[in-house]
């Protein structure tokens, strides 16, 4: 059964939520670096505004953040998520990806609606691509009724959410799913855009590490339906 919904998630009341988002404010906005954060708001093609704090600082600063507090539950993940996702600066998204990535085992499948809304808000590779494979991947390996909901997020409007379908299998390793991997890649084989191109080949890639000559045979019957960036992002590790 799909449990994918349409809209945009209630974010439910938590104690939790409330303490990490006035920690947040109280430790990130003091840090803040406008010259950092001019350029990495290019880099990110202007995707959301910065407040010019580097990985390192963000990690050490979110570390005080979370200093002494109780694991969350699935409310708390879902509610910190939601609201981090509700500020416009992006290294509040990032703490909320991270935060994700740490507790996804607290989550049901009754998460993917809010990992779906968060996958197609403010989209661009620096969030979609760890929710992916971390958080959405995780929730699959654990419900494989899930496999349903990747099953329509493949042929998605939405280049990200068709992205993350194709990349939630990334750390999955010997328990992929290597038919629905293959079929995924043949249905948006034909896609225009660079970024579904390139998540084609590096999903095929990655299995490769587990599975090379599976990779190897898919590739020598099909490349003619690929792009040559796909083919070669496939094949970079392992060779034709």
């Amino acid at each position: 059964m799909s449990v994918t919904g349409a809209g945009i998630p209630d974010v439910p009341s938590s104690t939790l939520a409330d303490t990490v988002l006035q920690r947040l404010a109280a430790v990130y906005a003091p840090a803040a670096d406008p010259q950092r954060a001019a350029p990495m708001r290019a880099y990110m093609k202007d995707v959301a505004p910065f407040l010019g704090l580097t990985t390192p600082v963000r990690r050490s600063l979110s570390r005080t953040v979370l200093e002494g507090l109780p694991r969350p539950t699935e409310a708390d993940c879902r509610a910190i998520a939601l609201r981090c996702w509700q500020l416009p600066e992006r290294e509040y998204h990032y703490f909320a990806v991270d935060y994700l990535r740490r507790h996804a085992r607290v989550c049901s499948s009754g998460f993917l609606p809010v990992a779906r809304h968060l996958v197609s808000t403010v989209p661009w590779w620096d969030t979609v691509d760890l929710l992916a494979a971390h958080v959405v991947g995780a929730l699959v390996a654990a419900d494989p009724a899930l496999k349903a909901d990747m099953d329509q997020w493949i042929v998605d409007d939405d280049l990200w959410v068709a992205r993350t379908a194709l990349l939630h299998q990334l750390r999955h390793k010997e328990h992929t799913d290597t038919e629905r991997l293959f079929t995924y890649c043949l249905r948006q084989s034909g896609h225009p855009d660079f970024f579904i191109r390139k998540a084609i080949g590096w999903c095929l890639r990655e299995y490769a590490k587990t599975d090379p000559e599976a990779v190897r045979t898919f590739l020598a019957r099909e490349r003619g339906r690929f792009a040559p960036l796909s083919v070669r992002e496939a094949l970079k590790n392992i060779g034709p």
